[in-house]
């Protein structure tokens, strides 16, 4: 079976996000819409897409359609979604989920009551490398875990980018912040338990109210372990490093929200270094792949819709935390 694709959205992140993985898995992407059809036939001449549309609602009304793909801003994630579910397509979200928890919630609650899966793109969490970084937090080698660091950072976008909007649930936390808190997510269930924040503080962005520029949080983990983040959306470099440290030693990724710009694991202990190649297909395709596993029913998403709400619950926290409100939204 082919994945049949709609794109909700004439983004530029589809073309690394959806475009090019399903050429390598093998899946087609047939239609797309946005709210200016000459940009949506701009997209589809661009990428081969079959069918381009002027509205989204035309994308779930298609036949053809077996997969929404949302890409839109954040703002539109949550209603977008839950029009998709009840259209009765199967879903992928762009990251996060919703605006707010109340959102994810809501979108969770209709998807439960269908056989469509409904899926958040969290792409990373599916490369070989998380996997590769569980087995060894679970082998012991390096010991404990006490504390695990995430650096999540870009260089500003223009100012005139839907990020920097607060009506559109924008902010630093909502687009790079959330993988940091999604990866302490992972690592405290391999603990057997859930993340908790602490702590939080942010800078606003300037001119733009509401809008974090920047944002560090300190989480606490199972077992007294600790949890520290740093995401800035206007920092001086692209970094994005997650690192394990525990009794014994630790474990180093230094690009785990892109893994194939960067295979390496670094893994210390004692005295002894060593590097790992963490090599397979990149994040994006192996995240079709598993979604056309859960789509043919044999196997549940690894990204279910409880850690898609719990996620949304942990930004609100965060930014609760550091003096803000969580992104406005309503269904």
């Amino acid at each position: 079976m082919t994945l049949r694709i709609g794109v909700l959205g004439a983004a530029r992140i589809a073309q690394s996000a959806l475009i090019v993985p399903a050429g390598q898995t093998g899946h087609r992407v047939v239609a797309v819409g946005a709210r200016d059809l000459d940009r949506a036939r701009a997209f589809a001449t661009r990428h081969g897409v079959q069918r381009a549309y002027g509205s989204y609602e035309e994308v779930l009304a298609d036949p053809d359609v077996d997969v929404v793909y949302n890409a839109l801003v954040n703002s539109q994630h949550a209603p977008w979604n839950l029009r998709a579910v009840r259209a009765g397509k199967h879903v992928l979200s762009e990251k996060p989920f919703a605006a707010n928890g109340a959102q994810a919630r809501v979108v969770a609650d209709a998807a439960r009551a269908t056989d469509r899966v409904v899926m958040e793109a969290f792409h990373y969490a599916m490369h070989p490398m998380m996997r590769r970084i569980r087995e060894i937090v679970l082998s012991g080698e390096i010991g404990d875990v006490r504390h695990v660091e995430a650096t999540v950072m870009i260089p500003a976008p223009a100012d005139d980018d839907p990020r920097w909007s607060l009506e559109l649930a924008g902010g630093a936390l909502m687009d790079l912040g959330c993988y940091g808190l999604h990866a302490f997510s992972q690592v405290a269930g391999w603990l057997g338990g859930v993340p908790v924040v602490r702590s939080a503080r942010a800078g606003e962005r300037r001119g733009r109210p509401g809008v974090d520029e920047w944002v560090q949080a300190e989480v606490g983990l199972p077992g007294g372990a600790t949890a520290s983040l740093l995401t800035h959306m206007a920092g001086p470099e692209m970094l994005m490093r997650l690192v394990v440290t525990g009794s014994r030693g630790r474990i180093e990724a230094p690009c785990f929200v892109l893994p194939q710009l960067d295979e390496r694991l670094q893994v210390v202990t004692g005295c002894d270094e060593r590097r790992e190649w963490v090599k397979g297909p990149t994040s994006y395709a192996r995240q079709l792949t598993v979604l056309d596993s859960a789509v043919r029913g044999r196997a549940a998403p690894p990204l279910g819709l409880d850690d898609a709400v719990s996620t949304m619950d942990l930004l609100d926290a965060t930014y609760r935390a550091a003096g803000m409100e969580p992104r406005p939204g309503v269904l």
